[in-house]
């Protein structure tokens, strides 16, 4: 592939709801510019986009993939999207690397969730949005009804470009309302046609409303408009090219990836007015004081990697967006979020799983580069002369988890490099060790997220795992104040073994933690066993009073006790220290505390009373209700820890794939008594079946 300037460079993440043809599309297009010589299909296995082994084998993209294909002295990165939900962590970098988001939507008339989600996410990163609805081949389907869904949801914003010619399977091709031309396509190629009679004052009406709509786009537009009424062609581009800028105008083009239709006016309007990397403003940082930065494509290189994949046959494979200046082969640049060089060996641009060898990657494409030793996702490569990290990429927390362990012992050495690897490629997947549970928790996006990562395990490193549901770090407290004694005496022959004290334990304030009061008087237990008895209650705390869970926010106070000259020993006073406590706790109305969390759910309004009587019957306390604009609505609640464990999956189900949720550890707080009494039974059973 030659290489290409800036201003001739187009960046178009596709997006968009499951199952609206992203990837057919993306394989269309390459076929038509000739990237490719044949037409692969993603239900056959065989497309450009969808060559990881799980994307085969579900038929459904899970990676974003890089697609450059070259069209009328103009090179266009394509970047194919998952539509599932699970894994938005792929499309949230994607548009880092590029200038625009092509959302696909099916000609079904309804808009989709992962509509919503495509659109959301290219407002939030400042991007051209622009519509392509597909499959018109189809039955049932139908562009206009399309075209009023996406107008009743995201505005008069949304503005048809090209009315497709006939519906279903008399779809052969569109009108195209900036020029006044007809294409029709048959067996994939383009010839112009007439456009059909019956179409002609639809098309004069519509074609009549985008020329007033680009009008209002700049001040001499419209008044070339008022004084002429109407516009030339070059100056209805002008004004459309500002529209999309400003993201007043989005527009809505047509075709069928299936029937090769509409491919070449889609290719033809993204080379002609989707913006350039050269149009955009320079991309923002920090220095290493902290200080802003900015670099435009002249500058010193830099580069935002978006993306990191582990290749079977070169390894780590890096890709990342230039920037600034260029990126040669057989170089060293700067990691200067980890204060490291790294050397670069060959830099490729990517088709798919291929990789085209090259010389360099200049300012303003999309490359990728193997074996970086410390560079991951997000992080930012530089020149080192002048050194600067971009604004990072916000992929979302994890909403749902589970324990992972080994099936054996050899697995077991290789879990933990495999999970960091992992998550290294995809950020929103991350993995951690719960000291107070011993477990394993790797948090991703979804079940079927973390149902892929425990196939790649296998396939990609050899393990195989089991998974649970995690279990809650819950505490233990007293309510209540008691007094108990702690008596240790064994004489086996010779030396034997002697501790006596009395433990008084009252409850102390939530949050206080534990207190020891020495209150012996009169040498009842000599200075030196003081500490064996805190060391002994300290001890008896970490495994519990009723279910085996850290006790907390207690005051223990040691009174009296006798000893022997003898006998005594720091270890019999550990053990009285524990007998002591044990007995007294057990009359201190012992009772569990669990983590409560702080939830934040965003939905639409219309399903707002669903999901707060899902909370509530989630023993979750609701503190607020806000509307946050786009006929959306945020509720904050308190929810326990172990209510939320399946979370994701329940709001997916009520809101229908449109509501999302964070949640972060608030505090702990008593469980009711039924609820108690389950936990108290599940650690019985457990220590049973040790």
């Amino acid at each position: 592939m030659k290489k290409y300037s800036i201003e001739a460079i187009r960046n178009v993440a596709l997006v968009g709801h499951g199952g609206t043809g992203k990837s057919s599309l993306a394989e269309a297009m390459l076929y038509s510019t000739g990237a490719i010589s044949r037409l692969g299909r993603v239900d056959d296995g065989t497309s450009a986009s969808d060559f990881d082994p799980d994307e085969v084998g579900r038929k459904m993209s899970i990676n974003a993939s890089v697609l450059p294909c070259e069209w009328k002295d103009s090179k266009i990165n394509f970047v194919d999207t998952p539509g599932y939900p699970d894994f938005v962590g792929d499309v949230i970098g994607s548009m880092r690397a590029v200038e625009a988001a092509l959302i696909l939507v099916d000609g079904s008339g309804q808009v989709e969730v992962g509509t919503e989600t495509g659109w959301d996410l290219a407002t939030e990163a400042g991007i051209t949005k622009m519509f392509f609805v597909n499959k018109l081949e189809k039955e049932n389907t139908d562009f206009y009804r399309a075209l009023e869904a996406l107008r009743s949801k995201f505005g008069t914003s949304v503005a048809p470009l090209q009315l497709p010619i006939g519906s279903e399977d008399k779809f052969v091709g569109v009108v195209d309302l900036l020029t006044h031309k007809a294409y029709k396509w048959e067996n994939g190629k383009v010839a112009p046609t007439d456009i059909p009679g019956d179409m002609e004052s639809q098309i004069s009406q519509m074609r009549e409303a985008l020329i007033e709509s680009v009008a209002e786009m700049d001040d001499a537009l419209m008044e070339k408009y008022f004084e002429e009424g109407t516009l030339p062609d070059e100056d209805i581009a002008k004004g459309l090219e500002i529209g999309l800028k400003s993201g007043k105008v989005v527009p809505v083009l047509c075709g069928s990836a299936m029937k090769m239709v509409g491919i070449d006016t889609l290719l033809d309007f993204i080379v002609s007015s989707v913006p350039s990397p050269a149009s955009i403003p320079p991309a923002e940082g920090k220095n290493p004081a902290g200080g802003d930065e900015k670099r435009g494509a002249n500058d010193p290189f830099c580069a935002l990697v978006f993306k990191t994949m582990a290749d079977p046959y070169v390894g780590k494979l890096t890709y990342f967006r230039v920037f600034s200046g260029s990126l040669k082969s057989d170089s060293h640049i700067f990691n200067a979020g980890k204060d490291r060089e790294e050397r670069i060996g060959q830099v490729y641009f990517l088709q798919g799983k291929n990789q085209e060898a090259t010389t360099e990657v200049g300012a303003g494409d999309i490359g990728a580069v193997a074996k970086l030793q410390e560079t991951t996702t997000g992080d930012t490569l530089c020149d080192k002369s002048k050194p600067i990290v971009l604004n990072p990429i916000a992929f979302p927390d994890p909403v749902y988890s589970l324990s992972v362990k080994a099936k054996t012992k050899a697995d077991e050495d290789k879990l933990g490099p495999a999970l960091q690897k992992l998550s290294e490629e995809d950020p929103s997947f991350r993995t951690f060790r719960d000291a107070e549970t011993a477990q394993t928790i790797m948090g991703g996006q979804g079940d079927t997220h973390l149902d892929i990562v425990v196939e790649r395990l296998k396939r990609k490193f050899g393990v195989e795992v089991e998974t649970e549901t995690p279990k809650i770090a819950y505490r233990e407290t007293i309510t209540g104040t008691a007094e108990a004694q702690g008596r240790h005496k064994k004489q086996t022959g010779g030396r034997g073994q002697f501790g006596d004290c009395w433990v008084r334990l009252e409850a102390q304030p939530r949050g206080e933690g534990y207190e020891f009061v020495d209150a012996i008087v009169g040498g009842a237990i000599p200075r030196q066993w003081i500490p064996s008895v805190d060391k002994g209650i300290k001890e008896a705390m970490s495994t519990g009073i009723q279910a085996g869970a850290t006790v907390v926010d207690i005051k223990a106070t040691v009174y009296d006790g006798s000893f022997h000259t003898v006998d005594s020993s720091d270890m019999a006073f550990q053990l009285a220290g524990r007998l002591a406590f044990r007995a007294a706790a057990e009359k201190a109305n012992p009772v569990i505390l669990e983590p409560v969390m702080e939830v934040e759910v965003i939905v639409p309004e219309e399903f707002m009373g669903d999901v707060i009587g899902d909370l509530n019957s989630k023993r979750g306390r609701v503190a607020g209700m806000e509307p946050i604009g786009g006929g959306r609505q945020r509720i904050k609640a308190q929810v326990p820890q172990s209510e939320m464990l399946r979370y994701s999956i329940d709001l997916r189900s009520i809101a229908r794939g449109r509501g999302r949720f964070s949640a972060k550890f608030s505090h702990y707080e008593e469980a009711p008594h039924s609820v108690a009494q389950q936990i108290i039974a599940e650690a019985e059973k457990a220590k049973k079946e040790e």
